[in-house]
């Protein structure tokens, strides 16, 4: 993509810059004659026009800081020794104009040039107090005038230095956002895909041992492929179409030109359909709830169906179990979700597996408990607490309405053939 640049500006920007630049050589010339006037009384048309000038030098350092404190430099050294004033009041407003260019210089360039700087300052500084001030107030002067050069110099690079603690901090905060991200993206696909791809490992494993003499059940394996297939394309497509929901929505439509499905997030609510695509994998699936179901938090909807997913996964692929049980129980506080198995367990440290490790992480990030591991009775246990919003915020006192009748916890078992 190209810019252009608009000629009037630019030819305005030009002549700003000539006429800075003008006023900044004139400078040391307009504050020698003040000063030296300054014998006969100064004239407030002389020091207004000298500090006018003496701000633009000052703004001319922040951006180039050399030619600009070069010239200041100078003007002052003429203005103070040139002229044999003795007067102290001009030499404290070297000091002071001359400092504060340094500190500028301090907070805008590296150490090495800004102490190069502030040297160059004290130098000149020391140059102009020799010549007019003398006896025991010479070290006086001298220490006085590089103690302000010292906190000059250490008070713009301690704001130089914030400033790149705060850069730092900025990169390594998006850093972490970066990594977040990604490891979220991650447990998604590992969630949805290991689970899907697991089921249709074995179903084409039941089709192609069938085929030959039991085409039915072989017909069955690959509508069930078909139908995981569709579902982990659809859930591909949410997932794409929300890390590029920023982006015009013309790349998600199909080839008719209708927009690609995006279903919504998964949740508890989807159950019964990770309970059947189970079934057909061979493993029976009972799932038991407790307690009064109410509406979740999107995020933890989705982190409790994940959980119950992967660890559902792991009884198909892992345990050699013909069926587990999941558990979730709407406490108070929290919601209680347990998956049990009676297979042969498996060893949560295996090397390269990730399911555990997103359980946990899921988990972990809605500050929650998560255990996993071999049942001493035999078999596998996963076990998840998540926290839960307050189901009766506070309110504002209204009439007492009826006592609502206290209905027992209901239990609710789903079976699969």
């Amino acid at each position: 993509m190209s810019t252009t640049v608009n000629p009037p500006a630019a030819g305005w920007a030009r002549l700003r810059a000539v006429l800075a630049w003008t006023g900044a050589v004139l400078y040391p010339v307009v504050l020698f004659a003040t000063v030296q006037d300054g014998r006969r009384g100064y004239s407030a048309l002389e020091i207004l026009v000298s500090a006018l000038l003496t701000i633009l030098v000052v703004v001319l350092v922040r951006r180039r800081p050399w030619p600009a404190f070069g010239l200041l430099l100078f003007a002052w050294f003429a203005a103070t020794a040139l002229t044999n004033l003795q007067n102290g009041v001009v030499g404290s407003l070297q000091v002071l104009v001359t400092d504060f260019a340094v500190a500028l210089i301090a907070m805008e360039r590296s150490r090495r040039a800004s102490i190069i700087a502030a040297a160059v300052a004290v130098f000149v500084q020391v140059g102009c107090t020799f010549l007019y001030v003398h006896g025991t107030a010479f070290p006086q002067a001298v220490a006085f005038i590089v103690l302000a050069g010292i906190v000059a110099w250490m008070a713009g690079n301690s704001i130089r230095v914030r400033r790149q603690h705060a850069v730092a901090m900025a990169v390594r905060a998006t850093e972490q956002a970066v990594t977040a991200e990604r490891l979220r993206i991650a447990r998604e696909l590992h969630d949805m895909v290991a689970h899907s791809i697991g089921i249709i490992a074995i179903q084409a494993g039941v089709g192609s041992r069938v085929i030959d003499t039991q085409p039915d059940e072989a017909r069955n394996a690959l509508s069930a492929i078909e139908a995981t297939s569709r579902d982990t394309l659809a859930g591909l497509r949410r997932m794409l179409g929300a890390l590029r929901r920023a982006e015009p929505a013309a790349d998600e439509r199909g080839a008719a030109g209708q927009h690609a499905p995006l279903d919504p997030a998964p949740g508890l609510a989807d159950l019964g359909r990770l309970v059947d695509a189970t079934a057909d994998a061979g493993v029976r699936v009972d799932v038991r709830r407790l307690g009064e179901r109410r509406a979740l938090p999107a995020e933890l909807d989705l982190s409790a169906f994940r959980i119950i997913q992967e660890a559902v996964t792991n009884v198909v692929r892992h345990a050699g179990a013909g069926r587990c049980r999941v558990t979730i129980d709407y406490r108070d506080a929290e919601l209680d979700i347990e998956i049990i198995d009676d297979g042969r367990g498996c060893d949560i440290d295996t090397p390269g597996g990730y399911g555990i490790i997103g359980m946990r992480e899921r988990a972990g990030l809605l500050h929650g408990h998560f255990t996993a591991g071999p049942r001493t009775e035999g078999g596998f246990r996963v076990q998840a607490r998540l926290p839960l919003p307050d189901p009766h915020p506070a309110t504002p006192l209204t009439p007492a309405a009826p006592a609502a009748a206290v209905t027992p916890a209901t239990v609710e078992t789903v079976e699969t053939r």
